[in-house]
């Protein structure tokens, strides 16, 4: 055993993803003294504008949606607690297919050697003894999810490390229970067509394909609080529809698959730190 505090790193594509995935288990293992890292790796810039401005229309500046999403992000980590935010500033690249995908600077154009280098370097600093991150396909296949989880993997074989690496999913049986609660607060909210269900129903993992289960229940105010602090993109953040109340019944189990791990500990696990404790 050494001085140095266990550290739970989360490393994030945009400021509100954070929340998203991680609002829980950020305010348990910081409730618990864990260090909680956060890295988010855009600015979010291409998130909205003032009174829901989208990309690409009059009066959308990145630069000053950049900025407000900034100071949300910090609003955030203050309710979960989180320890410490670094943020690589990258250009947010956008949703698949935007033109700003192609644009020089966005971080789906920055090389995976580049972004990994600028990680790896966080990791040396901290040491995370968990790191988390999405998987292959960024969740849900946007172009950020996807290169946050291509540097991480990256910076992890740049290091000496070797923490417990996770990556962030969903039961598929909840997926379809939030599609139908979604539905009984959002009445207008037209029927996916059967392409765009058939890809909403590959999202996630089946049950018995997950390794990690959190209970962060006693944390889902949190967590609510801080997706709230984002308040410029709530038209986005269908969670915030359901209420505080509803919110905490249904978000208080967050979700893993663990990749990498040196301590042994058995699966199904209830703890990103079963085993270094």
């Amino acid at each position: 055993m050494t001085d140095r505090p266990l550290t739970l790193m989360a490393v994030h594509a945009h400021p509100d993803d954070e929340a998203t995935g991680t609002g829980g288990v950020l305010a348990r293992y910081a409730a618990e003294g864990i260090r909680t890292v956060l890295v988010t790796c855009t600015d979010g810039g291409c998130g909205d504008g003032p009174g829901g401005v989208k990309p690409g229309d009059p009066g959308h500046d990145p630069a000053a949606v950049a900025l407000m999403r900034r100071q949300e992000l910090a609003v955030s980590c203050d309710v979960l607690k989180v320890s410490e935010l670094e943020m690589l500033d990258y250009a947010d690249s956008g949703m698949a297919g935007w033109p700003s995908n192609d644009a020089p600077g966005s971080f789906w154009q920055t090389p995976v050697e580049e972004g990994a280098a600028r990680l790896a370097e966080l990791m040396r600093r901290y040491r995370p003894d968990v790191v988390v991150t999405y998987d292959e396909n960024g969740f849900y296949g946007h172009p950020d999810h996807i290169q946050a989880h291509r540097i991480t993997m990256a910076a992890l074989e740049m290091t000496a490390l070797a923490p417990k690496v996770y990556w962030t999913t969903m039961p598929r049986s909840m997926m379809r229970r939030f599609g139908e609660i979604m539905r009984e607060f959002d009445e207008d909210m037209p029927e996916p067509d059967p392409a765009e269900a058939a890809a909403m129903a590959e999202i996630g993992l089946p049950d018995d394909e997950i390794t990690t289960w959190v209970d962060t229940t006693a944390f889902s105010g949190q967590k609510f609080d801080a997706l709230a602090a984002h308040a410029s993109q709530g038209e986005n953040i269908a969670f915030l529809k359901m209420g505080k109340e509803r919110f905490g019944e249904l978000m208080g189990m967050e979700t893993f698959v663990r990749v990498q791990d040196a301590t042994g500990a058995a699966l199904p696990e209830n703890d990103l730190f079963a085993g270094l404790r």
